[in-house]
């Protein structure tokens, strides 16, 4: 089983596209499994125990939803912050093959720096890193 780490942040046009990276990888309904993540910011963390699930997140469910419509499993991590922290503990945690990660609009100057968790996660993760562009619905 292929693993691939989904770490999304609140944009839903992002999300789709880490879905769709993933559902159009070649055989991904048979090979292929998501774990979907989200670093609760601190007024999630401060929410009641029973708000306090990663599943809650509108994106989550989002590229949860997309995945399961095309068979593939999935399966829900809640991450830690800081984000970039959490994600690089989780792809070692469910010891992933690949990070899909999201990436908004760059200036043709600005592609070359990503954000700060993307760049941090790319310079630092043991396994590939592939930044996805947002897709609208």
């Amino acid at each position: 089983m292929y693993r691939i780490l989904v770490p999304v942040d609140a944009d839903s046009d992002r999300a789709r596209g880490q879905a769709a990276f993933v559902a159009e990888l070649p055989t991904a309904a048979e090979n292929i499994e998501a774990i979907v993540t989200h670093a609760l910011t601190p007024e999630e963390i401060d929410a009641p125990d029973e708000l306090q699930s990663v599943d809650r997140i509108e994106t989550v469910r989002l590229v949860r939803d997309y995945l399961e419509e095309r068979d593939i499993a999935v399966e829900l991590a809640e991450g830690s912050l800081p984000p970039a922290d959490g994600i690089l503990e989780l792809a070692a945690e469910f010891d992933v093959d690949h990070i899909a990660m999201g990436s908004r609009k760059r200036s043709p100057t600005g592609k070359v720096v990503f954000g700060s968790v993307a760049q941090q996660v790319l310079l630092e993760s043991d396994v590939p890193v592939t930044i996805v562009g947002a897709r609208e619905a």
